[in-house]
Parts: structure tokens; sequence; C-alpha cells
């Protein structure tokens, strides 16, 4: 069915075994220097070997001294860091895919502590709304400078090894910066017409072709569409603009195209959170394919061989993806073997590129996946041995911790039942798959019901974990991962009522609340969607009420920018700095800073206001065996915490 997935495409001198592409993505491992690290080579070795035909690297640094994006960026300005990408290169091409390595320069998008005199650069001396970095325009000769180091950089990727070379041209990054109108301001022979502005590409594609070989293949990443005019910006690059600068690209000796998308102002349209559905903007390759006649990789959110077929049956010749080849590296194995039904799913939580910029506070605190414990750590982790010799472990709570706990286990030969009180598997994501966008989390509910079901694993649902129960199985360790309960603090009076509810209860309502007046108490991520589902799903009308003076405190701001677009369009009313009190019948109490108290009826109110765990009881202490805490119980956190502890806690038993 997806043979097509499978099948060879020549770039120039180099023939990729097949069509699928691990595109570039920042993560934070690379050595301080920017040489490449084991971390880098095992990260990507990884992904070749789980399918990818080609491997490409995340962006690599022309001039560290003021083009780096982070403090642990590649880095490949000089000819001593040639050895570590050879060794990177050949880590990837013993898998038996083809190795590519990503040159770029940050530009206004840069870390000014990071810059030489603290200031980035651009084009005309226009600094990123994001990240308001101090920036500087580009001096005639600065330009020239750069453009050297492009081609030298290129140079150096060719005598390292790699197959290939990728020019990033896209993201709001340097390159970008020059083809984009919206940046772009020069009246030089580097602005003005759309040539003009791609004079600093074709000067490099022609630099790197005379000092390579002509069969080494150029790649060109190029943003499709800026989508300013979704920030309300009339200007930037467009999907007509796009083709033509591909079709320039091509005539200058570009060997294929790599599509993407938007840029730091616009990063829900080039890193998409939840609301943005799989394939969204598949239109943007099929349009590039069209126009050219070398191949194009594209990526739009491809989750499912279904969207990867689609993509190559309109034209496109590779399809790439980052984030689920971060989620699942065995992705491509496991879709021409058949199996796609056990693909680890990326749920677009935004979580590995949270936890990017979160490493820029912590060089040492490399990119995680939520669902992919693995991910980053493939130096460190040695495989899983088949030592459990079907001895039986007992696993309390089938949330994300004790479902990755038992995948674990049972891969190890152990014989695992999972003692689950409800009725189905999946503990809190059952809940939180409900709220809109929010789908693919019960995706990930069915990725380890079919995993489990191929391994020595019983899920026993509406069974509670009691001493008796447990010890009836005679095992040799229990894992503990009952999650967590919505917190009710014991100081608000009224929180009794039967009005008052918590989020799963009022998510799972029966009858639904439908076309009420609801009271939200707490703006937290839990809190916002609840507000959304009820809002805008049932018709009700609600007022969201948060303590503090900002709606959504510590939510990432991918995710706030997604949701609160999508409530903005409902019948839903915003309190910060609203302080419940009290609960009297179906009216509640808030107390603002200045002391002031208001007053809310509803028909319900919801209260979320955080977890608590569900700690282990005093006699499982009496059991015997060991008793290893994962997930909620232990700390309470979101999943990717709760994954990796039942990752953990599962490669800990003896």
């Amino acid at each position: 069915m997806y043979e097509k997935l499978f099948e060879p495409v020549k770039i120039n001198g180099m023939v990729v075994p097949n069509r699928l592409v691990f595109e570039p993505m920042g993560n934070y491992y690379a050595e301080l220097n920017g040489d490449a690290s084991q971390r880098d080579c095992d990260f990507y070795a990884a992904r070749g070997a789980g399918g990818c035909g080609l491997v490409i690297t995340e962006v690599c640094s022309v001039d560290r001294i003021a083009g780096r994006g982070d403090a642990r960026n590649l880095v490949l300005d000089n000819d001593e860091a040639i050895p570590s990408f050879r060794k990177m290169a050949e880590a990837t091409q013993a898998t038996g895919a083809k190795f590519a390595v990503e040159i770029y320069h940050p530009g206004c998008q840069g870390v000014p502590p990071l810059c030489v005199d603290g200031v980035t650069v651009s084009p005309s001396g226009q600094p990123s709304k994001l990240t308001g970095a101090p920036t500087r325009a580009l001096e005639h000769d600065e330009v020239l400078d750069i453009i050297e180091e492009f081609i030298a950089a290129g140079v150096r990727v060719w005598k390292s090894g790699a197959d290939a070379v990728e020019l990033h041209c896209a993201h709001g990054y340097l390159l970008c910066q020059f083809l984009s109108p919206y940046t772009n301001h020069r009246d030089d022979e580097f602005g003005g017409s759309l040539e003009n502005r791609a004079e600093i590409v074709r000067r490099i594609i022609c630099g790197i072709r005379e000092r390579t070989s002509p069969e080494f293949p150029i790649i060109v990443r190029l943003t499709a569409d800026e989508y300013m005019r979704m920030v309300g910006i009339e200007d930037g690059i467009t999907l007509d603009m796009a083709v033509e600068y591909c079709k320039l690209f091509e005539q200058w000796g570009a060997d294929a195209i790599d599509v993407s998308a938007g840029n730091y102002e616009t990063m829900n349209w080039a890193w998409e959170p939840v609301g943005f559905d799989e394939g969204w903007k598949s239109v943007n390759g099929k349009t590039i394919a069209a126009a050219v006649d070398i191949p194009v990789i594209a990526c739009s959110v491809v989750r499912h061989p279904e969207t990867a077929m689609d993509l190559i049956d309109g034209g496109v010749a590779m399809v790439g993806s980052a984030r689920q080849f971060f989620a699942d590296p065995d992705w491509g194995n496991k879709v021409r073997e058949g199996a796609d039904k056990l693909i680890r799913p990326c749920i677009s939580c935004m979580r590995c590129i949270e936890s990017l910029m979160a490493a820029h506070e912590d060089p040492f605190s490399p990119m995680v996946c939520s669902v992919n414990p693995e991910a980053g750590r493939e130096c460190d982790l040695k495989p899983l041995e088949k030592d459990g010799d079907g001895r039986k472990v007992v696993v309390v709570g089938s949330g994300p911790a004790g479902l990755e706990a038992a995948r674990v286990l049972g891969l190890r030969g152990f014989e695992v039942v999972v003692l689950e009180k409800a009725a189905e598997v999946g503990g809190q994501l059952v809940f939180a798959a409900k709220p809109p966008k929010k789908w693919r989390l019960d995706w990930l509910i069915r990725y380890y019901e079919d995993v489990l079901a191929d391994l020595p694993v019983e899920l026993r649902r509406g069974v509670e974990a009691t001493a008796d129960v447990i010890a009836a199985e005679a095992p040799v360790a229990v894992i503990w991962a009952a999650g967590s309960v919505p917190v009710k603090p014991g100081s608000i009076a009224g929180l009794e009522s039967e009005l008052v509810l918590t989020p799963p209860e009022a998510i799972m309502a029966e009858p639904p609340l439908t076309g009420e007046k609801v009271v939200v108490v707490g703006s937290g991520m839990t809190g916002i969607e609840v507000a959304e589902m009820l809002s805008s799903k049932q018709g009700c009308h609600v007022d969201l009420y948060e303590m503090v003076d900002e709606i959504g405190p510590g939510i990432f701001f991918q995710n706030m920018i997604d949701i609160m677009s999508r409530l903005g369009q409902t019948d839903t009313t915003l309190n910060p700095g609203h302080k419940l009190l009290k609960v009297e019948g179906n009216v509640a109490t808030f107390e603002k800073a200045d002391g002031e108290q208001v007053e809310a009826s509803f028909d319900h109110l919801v209260l979320s206001l955080g977890m608590r765990p569900t700690a282990a009881p005093a006699w499982t202490s009496e059991l015997g065996v060991p008793v290893i805490i994962a997930g909620d119980s232990e700390k309470v956190g979101r999943i990717q915490e709760a994954v990796t502890g039942g990752y953990d806690a599962a490669r800990s038993v003896k």
C-alpha cells in the first residue's frame, strides 16, 4: 500500500534509499564548542536505522562569532571541527541512510550574548518581534564575508564525507531575511527586486559548486510562505513568490528544494501546536513540485503514512518530518513492515520546542520528547535486555507512566499485570483527549493498547489495587503509577457542593453541561481547555477566573497563542486577578487585588487548581517486594515526565 515511500530518489550524485527525510531539528546536543558530540552521532544514527532514507542535521552555524542560535548548536567555521562531523556522518551512513548537514546564520533571530558585540545582524537592521534582540544592518562588505563563510562551511561539509549540504533559507533566519520583502529593504545588489534579494543565495550555491564536486548535492530549504498575513502584516514571502525563488535556485544549480514555512514571528505556522491539522500545508510542497524539475522535499505535520502518500501522489519526491521521527525513529521500518498501528505518535504538544527554548537557560538541559523517553538519550541507554524470564511485575495504574512501564517490562520479558480501577485504560489521557483539538492523545492510548497486545501484558480494567489483589500475583516488584487527583482546597468553603466539579467530572458529565452558565476557576492549560470545550462544543457561557494577574500562567507561549485564538471566538470572559474565597449555593465570591469582592453566579463551577499525587498506601511497604513509585504518584508533572518516569522505573526492576 505504501510501497512508493520506499522507492529510491536520486539527488544529483546521491541516491537516497527511500523517500523519508528526518528534517533538521534543533536539539542542544552538540559540544559547547560546536563540534558534533557522541549524543549527536547516536541520535542521527537512530533515525537512519529506523528507516529515514535521508537524515539532515540541526542548524550548523557558519560563524561562531555572530551566527549561533544557542550555546550548543553545531558550528562548522573551521577545519578543526571536520573530524567530529565525519564521525557523525559515518555513524548515520553505517545504517544505510544518507546524511546531510544544514548550514545557517540566524541573523536577527540570533542570541545577543553569543555575538561578539551583543548585537545581532540582519539585511536592513529590522529586529525580530519575537526575540526583540538588538540588531544592526549588515554593511556590504559584511554580506560578502558571510557569503564566503557559507561557501567555506559547505566545502567543509563535503570534506567531512557528508552526502549533501542544505542551505537554510527558511524560518526567518538570515538567508530567509534576505529573501523576504518584510525584512529586506536594501538598495544594493542584495535588495530590491526578487532576483536581487536572492543574489546572496545564488553566490553561495555557485561558490559551493565551484569548490566541491559537480555531483555533490546542494539542497535549499525554503520558507514557502511566511504567513505574515496571519499576524496582520501584508508582507513577507508568499507561495507565489517562493515558486519564483525555486525556479531561480534550480537555474543556479540547486539539486533539491526542502519546503517549510513560517518564521519566528509566525512560529505557530512553522512548528505547529495542536490547533493545526495533519497535512494542512501540503499545498506548499505540491505547488513547488509542479513548478520545478528537481526533487522537492515537503513536510506538513506528517503523522500517518496516508498523509505521506498524499504528498508523494501530489508530485513531491520526498516526505519530511522532524517531530514525528523524533517521537518514533522507527516510523519508516514500521510502515515498511505493515506495522503502522504500532507507530508511537507525535501528539503536537510542543514539549520538544519548549524544552529546546528552556535549554537557553541551562546548556546542560537538552531537548526532550513527551512520548519517547529514549529521544536524545540514545548514547546513555544500553539496549533493553531480555532478562525478565517470565517473572511477574504488577503495575498499578494505566496512565502514561503505567502504560510505558508495562511496555518496557514486556519487552524485557517480564509477565506484567496492569491494575486499572477505571473501566478504560489511559488514566488522565482519557479526559485530556476530549477538549477540542486534543484527540491526538487518544492516538497515544490506542498506541499503547496495540503495542501491549503483542507483549506479555494483561490489562485488568475495573480492578482496584489492594494488598490482597497484588499479593495473589506473587510479583517480584510493584510499580505504583496510580496517577494524581484534582486538588480541592479545604480552606475554601463550599467546595463540597454537588454544583462544584473537577475538570474530569465536567468533561465526562452525563448528561453533558450544555447551554449552562459555567464558572471555571484556574487558567492553567486544563482550565482553559475545559473552558474551550464547554463554550465551543457545548454552548455554555463560561466565566474563567484566575488568581494571578495573567491568564495561563506557565503555559508555553505557542500553546497559549493556539488555544487563545480559538477561545477568543467563544462566549468566554476572562477574569485575571481574582482569588476564589468561597462558594455558597450557586454563587462564587472572589477577591481582587485591591480587596474588592465580586460575586459570580453559575449553574456549575469547575475547579481547576492543580493535582496532587495518589501516594502509595502504607500497606505497600508490607508486600515484601520492591515498590517503585512512578509518574504523578511520585511528582505531578506532564506527559513527558510521566512517560519518562514509567520508562526509568521499568528499567530499574532487577
